[in-house]
């Protein structure tokens, strides 16, 4: 693919790359893992003869990624059929490495945009496989639907028709709300968590608003939306009272303000907002322990 930037036989720039399209394709940082480990080992595999033929390594690379991602996506499906409760995608910390894409944990390789939010990922869930891969490809990363064609094994008007499709399914992102505006926001509410104030956490919530919540069977969560301004506050304050001694920090998830939650100094749950109009329209609330890995090093430190 012509963005992909490797010289002939040079792919150490890749790997940074091909986990941001990996991710942004499966929503999984260990699934993104795996596709990019297994593309490489397929790269190594070919003969010295053919990979110095490649022009691009970079291209052949992307191709191959996204072609194992869209075989997940497909198996995906049927996993989560069966996996106990709502599934969300893998909460997002800061990048904490060096910044130049390169840091040794997955997360720092993370390049966070609104292409990685958890109000556009949970969006992405909602396409076919196939739509995913195109939109994301052309309308993310910007590649022609030509070379998404090779990807997909279809033509690059189909590849075109499914992208355009995917982007209905898009809701209209209204007016952008300031980041300093939504921080405040989520600030309120941990004030009024903190506080088990159910009246302040109304107040805060539109009166339709909808909490997810992600527990995969191996931590407490609801399983299924809670919904309405009402029910979100008062299962809020049941979860505090249940948890004496629980410590809330704000933190950048997927690159918008959000909140972690810790005992004992061990990160619990880790939630996600999406602000309008100055209140909270859903919460995403992420306690898969399995999920939560790449905060076990990050949950301290932060502003209170």
């Amino acid at each position: 693919m012509g963005a992909a930037g490797a010289g002939a036989g040079g792919t150490a720039g890749e790997r940074g790359r091909l986990i941001n399209v990996a991710y942004r394709l499966l929503g999984s940082l260990a699934e993104s893992e795996d596709a990019v480990q297994e593309a490489f080992a397929r790269w190594y595999a070919l003969p010295r003869s053919r990979r110095d033929e490649i022009v691009s390594p970079g291209a052949w690379l992307t191709t191959v990624t996204g072609r194992i991602c869209l075989d997940v996506l497909g198996s995906a499906r049927v996993r989560r059929e069966r996996y106990v409760g709502a599934w969300l995608p893998d909460p997002l910390p800061d990048p904490v490495g060096r910044g130049d894409g390169r840091g040794s944990d997955l997360a720092d390789r993370m390049v966070l945009d609104e292409s990685v939010t958890m109000a556009f990922l949970v969006v992405l869930e909602t396409m076919t496989p196939a739509e995913r891969v195109s939109f994301v490809l052309h309308d993310v990363f910007r590649y022609p639907f030509a070379e998404i064609a090779g990807v997909l094994g279809r033509t690059p008007a189909a590849c075109k028709q499914l992208a355009a499709s995917a982007r209905r399914r898009v809701p209209d992102a209204g007016a952008p709300v300031a980041a300093d505006a939504r921080a405040d926001v989520v600030r309120r509410v941990k004030e009024a968590w903190e506080n088990k104030d159910i009246a302040a956490l109304v107040d805060l919530l539109d009166p339709s608003a909808v909490m997810t919540a992600d527990g995969g069977g191996l931590a407490g969560a609801a399983l299924h939306p809670v919904e309405g301004d009402a029910r979100i506050a008062s299962y809020m304050v049941a979860v505090a009272d249940r948890a004496p001694g629980l410590e809330l920090l704000e933190r950048s998830v997927n690159g918008a303000p959000g909140l972690v939650a810790l005992r004992g100094g061990v990160v619990l749950t880790v939630a996600s907002f999406d602000v309008a109009e100055g209140r909270v329209a859903r919460i995403w609330v992420v306690r898969n322990p399995d999920k939560l890995r790449p905060w076990v090093t990050r949950g301290g430190g932060e502003r209170r």
